[in-house]
């Protein structure tokens, strides 16, 4: 802030009381406009901010919808894999026909593990460029939990998501299947056992962010609505 002072001789101390009480009041009236300005810059880009993270927030939600369907036609299969070969191996089938079986529905042997691609830039910006700190509380902190969780899930995905998963087991299996070796009947229902450990959990993790997005920022038109558990069917 600069003032420009008028240059004015004082004759009296009426007139030394009347220029500085112009002094007073030009100096609050510029610190007046000046707090004005900044709280309108504030409340600008904190509103901007809130409409970028309530966008992307809804995208990641509408994500999630589609990934779980796809991982509920993966398990589904996989599922009914593990029902006829269990079945099979207690009814003492032969190892040759539970192996035609496979090569007849090794279409049905697939890991696909599929999960929406979160975004969190909106959050970063707004934390960077400050503006996240020029929002109502109630609403920072809605926000922040919406956050939170997605970087909950992305962590779970990249360090704890295969934890029950052996993917080098799965691949040696896909290619015994398709070059037509035989499979080991009890190997392959291990393996059939983690890939759906691996697919549950990841859908319960999904569904535990599909919840908590939905109550922080709704449902939009384009939001997928999936079952939060699976049907009977599946």
């Amino acid at each position: 802030m600069h003032l420009e002072l008028p240059e004015v001789r004082l004759h009296s101390l009426k007139d030394f009381s009347k220029h500085y009480l112009m002094i007073v009041l030009s100096i609050l009236t510029a610190l007046g406009l000046e707090a004005w300005i900044a709280h309108a810059h504030h409340r600008n880009a904190a509103a901007t901010a809130s409409r970028r993270m309530e966008q992307e927030l809804h995208a990641d939600l509408d994500g999630i919808g589609p990934a779980l369907s796809i991982n509920q036609r993966t398990l589904a299969g996989l599922r009914k894999l593990d029902g006829v070969v269990a079945q099979d191996i207690q009814a003492g089938v032969s190892t040759a026909q539970i192996n035609r079986y496979l090569q007849d529905n090794q279409r049905l042997f697939l890991i696909n593990l599929n999960w929406p691609g979160l975004s969190t830039d909106a959050w970063d910006v707004a934390v960077a460029d400050q503006s996240a700190s020029w929002m109502e509380p109630a609403t920072l902190q809605r926000y922040s939990s919406g956050y939170s969780a997605v970087r909950e899930l992305t962590s779970w995905i990249q360090h704890d998501s295969m934890v029950f998963f052996s993917g080098t087991n799965m691949i040696d299996f896909r290619t015994d299947l398709r070059t037509g070796q035989p499979i080991d009947a009890r190997a392959f229902l291990h393996e059939l056992g983690q890939a759906e450990a691996t697919i549950d959990a990841t859908q319960n993790q999904l569904r535990s962010l599909q919840e908590q997005l939905r109550k922080i920022v709704g449902t939009t038109p384009g939001a997928s609505v999936v079952p939060a558990h699976p049907t009977a069917a599946d």
